[in-house]
């Protein structure tokens, strides 16, 4: 018989009541018990970036942190980055003007960290932006311009 126990988690402004063993990641809580499909399942090793969400505004990986762990936290996933009124958040929009995009995959991911990198003072040159969004991996290859995208709205920010 497998255990589990009760989980509230604040996902994106809303509590969300879980029952769940107590070795589910957050990633695995968000997908598969709130279907909150955002935040990818890329590598699963905390290699890829893909799940990157943020918990009490600093980004994590969410393949790596057990959700019993951000209970009581405030989580941040791709789907709470737009606003009330449904508009974009200005690294979504700088996204989607620069075409920081390929296949897709990544993206979430990259644009979670994106936020952090801006909100934490990262974004002061492209080479700052670059270290600090390494964690981050593109298979098709669209560094340059996820940079530029960050680079614009960290300066829009400003």
């Amino acid at each position: 018989m497998t255990r589990t126990i009760p989980l509230t988690l604040n996902i994106n402004g809303s509590p969300h009541e879980l029952q769940v063993e107590p070795r589910v990641t957050l990633l695995d809580a968000l997908r598969e018990h709130l279907n909150l499909t955002g935040t990818k399942k890329g590598c699963d090793q905390g290699q890829c970036g893909a799940c990157t969400c943020h918990v009490d505004g600093e980004r994590v990986l969410s393949c790596l942190t057990l959700a019993a762990q951000v209970e009581g936290r405030q989580i941040t996933t791709i789907e709470g980055l737009s606003t009330g009124d449904g508009a974009l958040h200005p690294v979504q929009e700088a996204f989607l003007q620069h075409d920081a995009f390929q296949c897709g995959y990544c993206t979430s991911g990259q644009i979670m960290s994106a936020v952090a990198c801006i909100r934490e003072g990262h974004a002061g040159s492209d080479d700052d932006i670059r270290e600090y969004m390494s964690g981050n991996l593109c298979r098709c290859g669209a560094y340059n311009s996820i940079v530029s995208a960050v680079r614009e709205a960290a300066e829009a920010d400003r």
